[in-house]
């Protein structure tokens, strides 16, 4: 792979913005100090208009390019986790409990680096709209920028998405039509029952034991309710209760996340989790409420757009590196509600191997910068002729 030597000169200091966004992570929708930065470089570069608080608190820019053509939105995510980040590189996090372990500062750097590129060429139809979103990690600022008007302010006509991944090969890209990431809902529950002595369970109502056949009961919706052959998982992540070894409590929360790939699974696990809880508590002489949330829909790439996704890659790395059937995972991303507003597609970028995205010992492989900014570039000439 040769890379055009303009992007090849952005590494270093693509670098150097890289790992200054890593030892400053902000969490969902407060990062106005990454969204200064992106602004500041945005303007140096001299893209055509920089716009703020697009989402609360995205940044949008617009660059023209010296031929007419259609309107594509180009995503990166700027925001990071309530991670510790694990003792490491020279630019781990500064701040305690902040973490980038899902790439987006890597992301937010290859973008723009292509930002800089496309200002400085203008070698391209059509006119360039890079987004960057805050809240992908739960906060939902893919819907916020949505509900924002961003399609129909920038009138873009189709929107795609570069994220990493780990690997066994740095440089290798996947991808693949339809459903990829999963619908992401969430669930608590509070079972009610009557506290007191532990050395006395007959004058109480015991909320854990009630809990914990909750926990049993909700296993049987994937397992017996759900056709084997369609994804779901339901997964209790959390379970608080007493807190001393000789009183029953009189309370129970749990937590939990419901993630699958088709809307029919999606609607049938919900109507099992609303009748399993109460009906479980109920045999226990427990209250129970419970609140359900639908967070992210199904991210769908779109055909035409996943093809064209795919062929840039092989342009780039030959046919060999890119997978175009790559499994769908049950991670989820808030991109789908782009995806829901505008045809397009997310395509994965491999960085090698090493910890998974969400660990704590999780960095971005900078060696990858130039290639993902190359990708960038060559999909605007591609996908607007």
């Amino acid at each position: 792979m040769t890379l055009d030597t303009r992007i090849a000169a952005m590494h270093d200091d693509l670098t150097k913005i890289r790992r200054h966004i890593h030892a400053n992570p902000e969490l969902l929708f407060d990062v106005q100090r990454t969204a200064a930065l992106v602004t500041d470089e945005l303007t140096k570069y001299g893209v055509d208009d920089v716009v703020n608080g697009i989402g609360r608190t995205g940044v949008v820019g617009v660059i023209k390019g010296s031929r007419s053509g259609s309107v594509i939105g180009l995503r990166a995510d700027m925001d990071a986790l309530p991670l510790q980040e694990e003792a490491g590189p020279v630019h781990a996090s500064k701040i305690a409990g902040r973490m980038h372990a899902c790439g987006h500062d890597g992301h937010t750097t290859m973008l723009l680096g292509a930002a800089r590129y496309l200002a400085e060429t203008r070698d391209f139809a059509g006119t360039v709209i890079v987004i960057f979103q805050p809240a992908e990690e739960g906060g939902g600022g893919g819907r916020e920028m949505v509900n924002d008007g961003l399609m129909e302010r920038f009138g873009i006509d189709h929107v795609y998405g570069l994220h990493i991944f780990p690997n066994d090969r740095a440089g290798t890209f996947a991808i693949r039509k339809g459903p990829i990431l999963a619908a992401v809902d969430t669930f608590s529950i509070r079972i009610g029952g009557r506290g007191g002595h532990a050395a006395k369970p007959q004058a109480t109502i015991d909320p854990i034991v009630a809990g914990a056949n909750v926990v049993s009961a909700l296993q049987t919706i994937a397992s017996r309710s759900a056709d084997p052959k369609t994804p779901l998982v339901v997964s209790v992540t959390s379970f608080n209760a007493g807190q001393a070894t000789n009183v029953i409590p009189q309370e129970a929360i749990l937590t939990g996340t419901v993630r699958s790939l088709s809307t029919d699974v999606r609607d049938l696990a919900e109507q099992r989790i609303k009748k399993i809880v109460p009906a479980v508590a109920l045999a226990y002489g427990c209250t129970a409420e419970l609140t359900y949330e639908r967070l992210y829909p199904v991210m769908s790439n779109h055909l035409h757009q996943t093809e064209i996704a795919a062929d840039v890659a092989a342009t780039l790395v030959g046919e060999e590196q890119v997978n175009r059937d790559y499994p769908s995972s049950m991670g989820g991303e808030d991109f789908a509600f782009m995806l829901e507003a505008r045809p397009g597609a997310m395509i994965f970028l491999g960085q090698g191997p090493g910890p998974e995205l969400h660990n704590t010992a999780f960095d971005f492989n900078d060696a990858v910068i130039p290639l993902g900014v190359a990708w960038w570039v060559q999909l605007v000439k591609t996908a607007n002729g």
